[in-house]
């Protein structure tokens, strides 16, 4: 069932596509974080964005 309302839409499109994960363990993290919460790496990266199909 697609979300009609803008706010809602765009509160879900913020928790979906803005964190940042762990490259060592995989974890998600709060996209200000610096520290992985889970193994405590500095090597994060932040989620894919892109929009589209996949291939």
């Amino acid at each position: 069932m697609p979300i009609t309302d803008a706010t809602k839409k765009q509160i879900a499109q913020q928790r979906r596509l803005y964190f940042k994960i762990c490259f060592r363990c995989g974890s998600k993290n709060h996209i200000d974080a610096v520290r992985c919460r889970k193994c405590h790496s500095h090597h994060m990266r932040a989620k894919n964005r892109t929009l589209g199909a996949k291939k």
